[in-house]
């Protein structure tokens, strides 16, 4: 691994293609890079809010999430990558858990309140286009299986969290007003 990454600037994608992990060369346009690209952006926003101050149980999961996020981009770069069916069922735990905290919804709720729950709400936003973009790639070509629903329960994650750290620094939730 030191080798592998000790020369960033190589200039073969100056022409407008990218290298796969498998050595092929596609468009950095193509459907797969679009979703590798969404994916990494999603993971580079939960460092954003991992930055902030955090709960420790709030930034365990976030970690693991990363980790899992870079799995993802790493079976969307190598096509015959696995991409386990264990990491979706942690996030269906973790969003239970953390659910049953929380009172019911009976409104929509706008996005914002502290910087991190705001944070988390575009972090959900991004993993939203995320799902998008993987949708877009099933189309075309074969996904890992997983991925899918993966991306899917992390926006329904993110968005429980916003409301659980908004709750942990004491801000109430903006409800949305419905037009008169």
């Amino acid at each position: 691994m030191a080798n592998r990454l000790s020369k960033i600037v190589t200039r073969t994608g100056d022409n407008g293609t990218t290298g796969l992990a498998d050595g092929t060369r596609v468009d950095k346009c193509c459907a797969r890079i679009h979703a590798i690209g969404s994916v990494d952006e999603l993971n580079s926003h939960l460092g954003v809010l991992l930055a902030d101050t955090l709960p420790n149980d709030v930034r365990e999961l976030l970690l693991h999430v990363q980790h899992d996020l870079f799995d993802l981009g790493g079976a969307l770069a190598y096509p015959v990558a696995p991409f386990s069916e264990d990491k979706l069922l942690y996030l269906d735990a973790a969003i239970s858990r953390y659910n049953d905290t929380l009172p019911a919804l009976r409104e929509f709720i706008l996005p914002g309140g502290t910087s991190v729950a705001a944070q988390c709400h575009v972090a959900r936003t991004v993993a939203r286009r995320a799902e998008r973009d993987f949708v877009t790639l099933t189309q075309l070509e074969s996904v890992p299986p997983h991925g899918l629903p993966y991306l899917n329960r992390l926006s329904d994650l993110l968005f429980v969290l916003s409301r659980v750290l908004n709750r942990a620094m004491g801000q109430e939730e903006i409800f949305w007003k419905k037009p008169a």
